[in-house]
């Protein structure tokens, strides 16, 4: 269900390769949540960082709801960066929900499945290139 690849290089360096490595798959990055930073504002004592970025290729986005409006609530695509710590150390891994699994769990639309099979290989694409 999940698609995750540990990496050795620090949160912060793979949150800036993350986000030179969107548009070179003709994806833009809509937005960076920094939930880490979020949940210690809100005084939870989260110890991790974790930061989900929400990308979009357009193109795609027009064909998936042309089909079907409803796909609206599985966009953007999603991909994040989080650290896990065990007593073996800190470890940085980049993940993401295969749009494949997401869409095809809402719809058994044969040309919606083909749009995101497209999408989740450029998505694995961006990830595997900053890991």
């Amino acid at each position: 269900m999940y698609l995750i690849f540990e990496t050795q290089k620090t949160f912060e360096e793979a949150c800036r390769d993350l986000e030179t490595a969107i548009p070179k798959q003709d994806f833009s990055l809509q937005h960076v949540h920094n939930i880490g930073q979020t949940l210690r504002s809100k005084g939870q004592d989260f110890k991790e960082e974790c930061c989900v970025f929400e990308m979009c290729n357009p193109s795609f986005a027009a064909q998936v709801l042309a089909l079907d409006l409803r796909m609206n609530m599985a966009l953007p695509c999603r991909a994040s960066i989080y650290t896990e710590t065990n007593n073996k150390g800190r470890f940085t891994k980049i993940g993401m929900i295969p749009p494949s699994r997401i869409l095809m769990s809402l719809s058994q639309d044969l040309e919606l499945q083909a749009i995101a099979e497209e999408v989740e290989r450029r998505m694995v694409a961006i990830l595997k290139s900053i890991v």
